[in-house]
């Protein structure tokens, strides 16, 4: 169903931004709520300025940040911004300088960071805020551009809030100060309800079949993985008449596998040219496993050195390069493995410890490889 999709991908759907998407959603959300509430546990908003989908994910991952942001200060700065907006009436307009006069004055001065509008590294993480607040459509820029104040602390921007700041933050059953991880989230969310059992266990499988890229099988004593086993019919179902896509159950892993018209933001494989590099690498792998050069475990897991893989992406460049995009053909080396460890980590293919010098390539990889067809270089005149 698209608008279960649209839901899933989104943050939000603003009325104001596009009033024929936000009648669509909400005309649809009769056939949606079922599975909503009793598959995800996902809590839907609907009023006269927006529509979101509440989501928490079944099992908190790594990657499962705010992917434009790249340092702990901008969340602070997020959450900081949230705050000032708090204030702000819909229409509301402000000036960038009194955003960073009050970020500077209830700033922590108890912690390492000490902020500085001189220094660029702060604007810079500042703007980025910005921006990411001006796509959620939460501000809008009414005069001026934030590249000024990249240059200049004294630079200006005339801002309008539009009021949706309210509804950024998720809904918490308890008082988030007492929280102290992201655990007492979990906890908040459930209460006192056995988390192997019944609507809890069900909810929590459901989201991470939807919201992650694999759910891997932790053992015999692993509850949810029981819970797909004994359940694979029904999922399968859900997973066909909600997403128009496979639910693929193996022994050591279960994953979607997405119809190749849809497209999703954040999938793998997708349009971005260190996808279909991690597609051969994986082929790569696979040829390697065959030939017996590596070998895997019981559990499908395999076991390498660094170097095993840093000799990996070289032969995997030596062979392909000249179908990559130029900034990963003239791309170092060591920047290279460095993008493909972080890439594969991320979508639940590679394990990395660092400690010991290896890394473990996960069951996923091996499911899902690519390569040029045996002409390419003929038809690529090289």
């Amino acid at each position: 169903m698209k608008e279960l999709e649209i839901l899933l991908e989104r943050y939000w759907i603003s009325k104001e931004e596009d009033k024929e998407l936000y009648y669509r959603i909400k005309d649809a959300y009769p056939n949606l709520k079922g599975f909503l509430q009793d598959r995800l546990g996902y809590r839907l908003i609907i009023n006269p300025y927006l529509i979101k989908l509440e989501k928490l994910p079944g099992e908190p991952e790594s990657w499962m940040g705010i992917e434009e942001f790249t340092d702990k200060l901008e969340y602070a700065f997020l959450c900081l911004l949230l705050t000032f907006l708090e204030d702000k009436g819909a229409e509301e307009q402000f000036i960038l300088s009194q955003v960073t006069d009050f970020i500077e004055a209830i700033f922590p001065q108890d912690r390492d960071i000490q902020l500085d509008w001189t220094l660029y590294n702060h604007r810079r993480h500042l703007v980025k805020v910005m921006r990411f607040a001006e796509d959620l459509f939460f501000i809008k820029t009414n005069n001026g551009t934030d590249s000024n104040f990249m240059s200049s602390a004294t630079e200006e921007v005339l801002y309008e809030n539009t009021g949706l700041s309210k509804y950024f933050m998720l809904n918490f059953t308890g008082n988030i100060s007492n929280y102290s991880s992201y655990q007492d989230i979990e906890k908040g969310e459930w209460l006192d309800l056995d988390r192997d059992r019944g609507r809890v266990r069900r909810n929590r499988v459901y989201r991470r079949l939807f919201m992650s890229p694999v759910v891997y099988n932790q053992g015999v004593d692993d509850a949810d993985y029981l819970y797909i086993k004994n359940y694979r019919n029904m999922l399968k179902k859900d997973v066909e008449d909600m997403l128009d896509s496979e639910l693929h159950v193996h022994k050591n892993g279960a994953f979607i596998s997405l119809d190749e018209s849809k497209y999703f933001k954040d999938v793998f494989p997708d349009n971005k040219s260190i996808s279909d590099i991690i597609l051969q690498l994986n082929g790569i792998i696979r040829e390697m496993l065959e030939e017996g050069e590596i070998s895997k475990k019981e559990d499908d897991i395999i076991t390498i050195s660094q170097l095993k893989f840093d000799n990996m992406v070289a032969d995997c460049r030596q062979r392909y390069h000249s179908g990559w995009s130029k900034g990963f053909r003239e791309m170092s080396i060591e920047k290279l493995v460095d993008e493909i460890k972080s890439y594969m980590k991320n979508y639940s293919m590679l394990e990395i410890n660092d400690r010991r010098k290896e890394l473990t390539v996960l069951p996923l990889a091996g499911k899902i490889i690519g390569k040029y067809p045996d002409d390419f270089k003929n038809e690529g005149g090289k």
